[in-house]
């Protein structure tokens, strides 16, 4: 999670109707900052706002051959800011497709279509509710900890206190 205090989602597709749209269907369902991108390269020069969520087209490269694909921007994303969510969004509908950016490490694969919007919100609600838990873990794991440090502070001072005692009322 990002960790100044905007929090962003990058909407990357190399169709400007598309992410336009995309982005006021989200915009009125969540508070985040929406960044749009034509071209995967552009969107990994943006990287240092670290989105919590990328939405990411199959075929980036439609328009201009010379741009790179989703999968290698999809590639590029997770081996260097793992933490971020990808969700890949293609017209095709095909499973090994689908299958591939899974195994690259998309969260999520969605088809271009009459509910790919409203799937991607509930992957985006899906996505939120993991980072509620995790942050929660993390705080139930600091919490442990500190407990275990006071506790065995308090039996090392009792041990201490008890050979004290014995040793100088002995």
């Amino acid at each position: 999670m990002s960790t100044n205090s905007k929090r962003y989602v990058f909407l990357v597709d190399d169709e400007p109707i598309q992410n336009e749209m995309l982005k006021d269907y989200l915009t009125e369902r969540f508070i985040y900052d929406f960044l749009t991108f034509e071209n995967g390269e552009d969107a990994i020069e943006k990287m240092d706002l670290q989105p919590e969520i990328i939405i990411l087209d199959f075929h980036l490269n439609s328009h201009n051959p010379a741009a790179k694909n989703g999968v290698e921007i999809l590639k590029q994303i997770k081996e260097d800011w793992p933490d971020s969510y990808v969700i890949m969004l293609s017209g095709q509908d095909r499973i090994d497709v689908a299958i591939d950016t899974m195994k690259y490490g998309a969260y999520d694969y969605v088809v271009k279509g009459e509910s790919a919007f409203s799937r991607i919100e509930n992957l985006m609600n899906n996505i939120n509710k993991i980072q509620k838990m995790t942050a929660m873990n993390i705080g139930y794991r600091n919490t442990i900890t500190l407990l275990t440090i006071v506790i065995g502070l308090i039996v090392l001072v009792s041990v201490y206190h008890f050979y004290l005692k014995h040793l100088f009322f002995n």
